[in-house]
């Protein structure tokens, strides 16, 4: 193939696209372990996620539900989820392009 060095530059292509897949692999695998926070109200409620996205802990301090006011209540909840969804969205992306050095690469997780 042209512009490959012959079959050994293509193969030599795929290796490094198998690495990457491996790193890429183990990355997601770590990532999932990890936990990252959001948080509301100036802390008057904290959420945690894992790296799934999947909700670890929640703390909801006891002001935030004394006065009875659900609608506030919920809405603080849904930006502490929404803030930790997102530090782990951005922590995801840092991470993969580390891998990948920025490239975006369509079909690969």
């Amino acid at each position: 193939m042209k512009g490959f060095g012959g079959s050994g530059g293509m193969q030599n292509l795929m290796k490094q696209a198998n690495q990457m897949q491996n790193k890429m692999k183990k990355l997601q695998e770590e990532f999932a372990t990890q936990h990252f926070k959001g948080s509301a109200g100036g802390g008057a409620v904290e959420v945690t996620v894992n790296g799934e996205y999947f909700v670890a802990t929640m703390v909801i301090k006891p002001e935030v539900l004394e006065g009875g006011d659900t609608e506030m209540a919920t809405e603080m909840i849904q930006i502490a989820t929404n803030d930790a969804i997102k530090n782990a969205k951005e922590e995801y992306k840092k991470a993969m392009d580390s891998v990948t050095g920025g490239a975006s690469i369509p079909g690969m997780f």
